[in-house]
């Protein structure tokens, strides 16, 4: 029987999820095992889709032992991407938050500690499921679930320490109605309406002919949604242009050249906050006055369908050619960009329930990704203040031996 989620108050008028947002159950079970060992399998979680932010919704989860054995305990362990929380923590189960580290994204996890035995043949689900919300910042997140025998798993050592739920403590059922899982764990996506505004700035320039002058532009995601890229989906780019009668000395360390074209990474990484900022700094040689010269700092032109204002996806660098002594500048921005965030706090402070989650979220990202010289040696490099959120320790780009960052995807351990 599908699930219907559950509104907050905050979330007002807000309708009910039609049935693309619906939690329904697993599929059809698979015959138990023959063995003699417990062989614990999760299921009840499928996809969660048009999740409004504000609202909460229930993860309908069941367990399953496939084997010959009863397992004397369980637990079951739920994690969520930060755009996502947990609310109405049960007192049996600890909250841990986890930064991002290795490319995973930052996540929030529950995980529930049950006393008692699991018998072969019977599928069981705790007798209320456990609630999450979708925060002011969610878009495109990840819920991920798992089981296992025994006490509950060591924490990660990413993470913050754990804090025990506040809500009364829940243990398992028999749930006749429920269809056990084929599987220890489980991922699915939970996607909510939202939108998130990718911005760029550009620069004003002064010089004389012969000067050597310094261009700044920058990227923001100007929120209220956070952006986690999928495995296999084309990343945004911001497209740099100097000016006509200009040559490019150093350009920032991560930008390639296309034609008279650079092309930048509008991040490091997967994750792309509601507030996070990367800046880009050239130094361009003035050869000759043209007149009227101008270039340009463009995002390009990959699909975005989460960012509703085009008017913002390009902006002007000027150059001005003067006559008198040397003066340079990074100028402002010339469409009315300011290239900074206003990103969206997004919290849920969830004071019933002891979690962590979802507490800190707003924290901007000032990085410049540095210089090199048209050769290809690092000459000169900036430093990246990666968003930070919570009690997180803020990650830092620097070092002029710092090698162009690989993209790698190396799965967590879910065992």
């Amino acid at each position: 029987m599908p699930i219907r989620p559950h509104h907050s108050p905050a979330s007002g008028a807000v309708a009910a999820l039609g049935a693309a947002g619906l939690i329904v159950l697993a599929a059809a079970p698979a015959a138990f095992g023959d063995g003699t060992a417990s062989d614990l399998v999760v299921g009840g979680i499928e996809p969660i889709h048009g999740l409004k932010p504000g609202s909460t919704f229930d993860l309908p989860v069941t367990v399953a032992n496939k084997g010959g054995g009863a397992t004397e305990k369980v637990w079951v362990s739920y994690s969520v991407t930060r755009g996502l929380d947990f609310a109405d923590v049960p007192s049996n189960c600890r909250v841990q938050h986890i930064r991002s580290y290795d490319e995973m994204p930052e996540n929030w996890t529950a995980t529930c500690a049950f006393d008692q035995a699991v018998e072969p043949g019977i599928v069981y689900a705790p007798e209320k499921p456990l609630r999450a919300k979708a925060l002011d910042r969610a878009y495109h997140d990840t819920l991920r679930v798992r089981v296992g025998p025994g006490g509950a798993p060591a924490e990660d050592e990413n993470g913050d320490p754990s804090v025990a739920g506040t809500a009364p403590a829940v243990k398992l059922v028999e749930n006749r109605a429920g269809r056990k899982g084929s599987a220890e764990h489980v991922s699915v996506s939970v996607t909510s309406v939202n939108s998130a505004d990718y911005q760029v700035t550009g620069a004003a320039l002064r010089g004389k002919v012969g000067d050597t002058v310094k261009m700044k532009v920058k990227f923001a995601n100007a929120g209220p949604a956070w952006l986690l890229e999928e495995e296999g989906e084309r990343s945004v780019h911001v497209m740099i242009t100097p000016p006509a009668g200009t040559s490019v000395v150093k350009r920032a360390y991560y930008c390639h050249a296309e034609g008279g074209t650079y092309r930048c990474p509008a991040h490091v990484g997967l994750n792309m906050a509601e507030d996070a900022q990367m800046a880009y700094t050239f130094e361009l040689k003035i050869d000759k006055r043209v007149t009227g010269a101008k270039g340009s700092v463009a995002l390009s032109t990959e699909p975005r369908p989460f960012d509703h204002n085009k008017a913002n996806d390009k902006a002007d660098i000027s150059l001005n050619v003067t006559n008198e002594g040397s003066t340079s500048s990074t100028g402002g921005s010339t469409n009315g960009s300011n290239g900074s965030t206003s990103g969206s706090a997004g919290g849920s402070t969830n004071g019933s329930n002891g979690s962590t989650g979802g507490s800190a979220g707003g924290s901007s990202s000032t990085g410049d990704v540095g210089t090199t010289t048209n050769g290809g040696n690092l000459a000169e490099t900036g430093s990246s203040t990666l968003p930070i959120t919570g009690a997180a320790a803020a990650a830092v780009v620097t070092g002029a031996g710092m090698l162009l960052i690989a993209r790698r995807r190396r799965a967590r351990n879910l065992s």
